[in-house]
């Protein structure tokens, strides 16, 4: 079996320096689609050095090296073909706010392996933490086609109730055609994004974007309309990647205020009837 489940839950941690510049940032940032319309005020907080402010979920892509799936792939006890490989979800915990600029240290393990029947669900988690301490814990949920099976355990469901009533904001966003190619100049260079020929052996008819790009333009919409522009204040946000999303889209974001502190939302793609895209979405603020 391709994934040994108890060396990778048995492995050492992985820890590694990362640093990042206010133009990785700005970067990231023009990778989920800010900056437009580009005279904007609150667009230019996301792009223009004298009023830089970080999106939490720039955290996944911070160091600039391989994404929670492409590490977790490296891992031992995980040998496992890229192209049998979806990203499931994300959740991200923040300790406190990013700074525009970072030196810190990513420690990262698997922390669960599971047996879905007819896939494997890695867990790797990510510690971040600098000089002050820590900063952000990542978690990524790895599905690998194939490679369920064995009589592992099954693990908790990432499925949510559905929120009740109709949501109190809708929003639209655009997806550039291009923007899959823009995007993975943060480190995340998986060619289903950008080769044709690869996303037609991994079952697609044209590269899709990055799950982790349309959890970021969730967040900034998000932030953006219910949380006054202010990152500060997101305390953590999880989705679970529910489809798939390709450039030139437009996606239709729905949320819904719940309890004090805390936001569902759920996305699809306007085009496609809303084909669900994120499910099971919950950002927390202050």
């Amino acid at each position: 079996m391709p994934i040994d489940a108890a060396k990778a839950l048995a492995a050492d941690p992985r820890s590694e320096p990362i640093t990042w510049t206010a133009k990785d940032v700005q970067l990231y940032h023009l990778g989920i689609g800010a900056g437009t319309p580009a005279t904007d005020p609150g667009e230019l907080r996301y792009i223009l050095e004298s009023r830089l402010h970080v999106l939490p979920s720039f955290a996944t892509v911070a160091g600039a090296g391989a994404p929670g799936v492409i590490a977790g792939l490296s891992m031992p006890g995980v040998d496992v073909d890229l192209a049998k490989v979806l990203h499931g979800g994300q959740i991200l915990r923040l300790h406190r706010p990013i700074p525009v600029t970072g030196a810190a240290t990513a420690t990262s393990r698997i922390a669960a392996v599971y047996d879905k029947g007819e896939a494997a669900v890695l867990v790797l988690r990510t510690d971040v933490a600098d000089e002050q301490g820590a900063l952000w814990t990542n978690d990524a949920r790895i599905f690998v086609r194939g490679e369920g099976g064995w009589g592992g355990e099954r693990g908790p469901s990432a499925r949510t109730r559905e929120p009740a009533g109709p949501p109190d904001r809708v929003v639209e966003r655009p997806v550039r055609p291009d923007q899959a190619l823009l995007y993975r100049l943060s480190g995340d260079d998986n060619p289903l994004h950008a080769d044709p020929e690869f996303a037609e052996r991994a079952g697609f008819d044209r590269p899709i974007l990055h799950g982790l790009c349309t959890y970021g333009m969730t967040l900034k919409a998000v932030v953006d309309t219910l949380l006054d522009g202010d990152v500060d204040r997101v305390r953590s946000y999880g989705a679970r990647f529910a489809g798939v999303v390709y450039p030139g889209e437009m996606l239709r974001i729905r949320m819904w205020r719940e309890e004090a502190g805390r936001v569902r939302v759920a996305v699809g793609a306007a085009g496609r009837d809303d084909a669900p895209v994120l499910a099971d979405t919950v950002v927390e603020h202050f």
